[in-house]
Formats: structure tokens, C-alpha cells, sequence
């Protein structure tokens, strides 16, 4: 189907998951409980072999610069902060935004990604996720993790 069809039936069935890549960090407007968890799975670093990705890359490496902290880096961040609003779009929405990438915490640069982001809660413990949704009747209610 088509990133617009895809995004319909979404809206439209309660018991749907949508998986996407690429096309659906940016554009992608659906408001309020129907979308209550944003699972990345990697950090979003652009391909850096593409014809006008590379260039970029080369261009800073000859004017002596770290094309990996000049440019992937930002580039990464902005893409993940997309990512996360997909998920917070109105001060009412609430949810979970799972960062499974391991790098976030383990490299040098992750911090910087976390900086990035709107502050909010945040766990490596799959118990406290657990407790933030707790589910009764069907329907989802949030609870802020202690």
C-alpha cells in the first residue's frame, strides 16, 4: 500500500501497529491515543555512501573537519528528533518512545542524541515501561514511572 493508504487504515483500526522506515520520520500526523509508542530501532544515521552524502563528507574532511561529528552526527539527531515527535504532537499526548539502539548509551556521541530530545522519563528497565502502561479493559491508561 501507499504511505497514505498505510496511515488511513491506521487511524482507522484500533488494533493495528504500523511499521515503517525511511518515509514515515517526517509527514506523519496522527494525533492522540491511536499512536501510544514509537519504537526506533536504530539510531537514523544517513547512508554515508550516497553520491551527495559523501560529497558532503569529503568536502569536510578536506577543510580538515570530522565529517562523523560535523555532519552524521547532527544530521542523526534531527532525524531522531523527528522520529520522537511522531509520537508527542499536542501537550496532551503521552506514550512510550522506545530507543532500542544500544549506542545511545555506549558511545561517545549518545549523549548528545538524548540532549536533543524533549526532556521526559526515561528507563533501560522494561518493568518500569511495564508500569507506565497498565492495561484494564482494553484501554491503555498512562502512569508516570517512579
Amino acid at each position: 500500500m501507499s504511505n497514505d493508504r498505510l496511515i488511513a487504515e491506521f487511524r482507522e483500526n484500533d488494533d493495528t501497529c504500523l511499521m515503517g522506515v525511511h518515509s514515515f520520520w517526517e509527514g506523519v500526523d496522527v494525533k492522540g491515543e491511536r499512536l501510544s509508542c514509537v519504537i526506533i530501532d536504530k539510531l537514523p544515521f544517513a547512508v554515508p555512501d550516497t553520491p551527495t552524502n559523501k560529497a558532503r563528507c569529503e568536502q569536510i574532511e578536506n577543510e580538515g573537519g570530522n565529517w562523523f561529528a560535523e555532519y552524521a552526527v547532527p544530521q542523526a539527531q534531527i532525524r531522531l528528533k523527528q522520529g520522537f515527535g511522531r509520537l508527542i504532537r499536542t501537550k496532551s499526548d503521552h506514550g512510550i518512545v522506545a530507543i532500542l539502539d544500544s549506542r545511545i548509551h555506549k558511545k561517545f556521541y549518545g549523549k548528545e542524541f538524548l540532549k536533543y530530545l524533549p526532556r521526559c522519563k526515561g528507563t533501560k528497565k522494561i518493568e518500569r515501561v511495564e508500569k507506565f502502561l497498565k492495561v484494564e479493559g482494553g484501554e491503555q491508561r498512562a502512569e508516570s514511572p517512579e
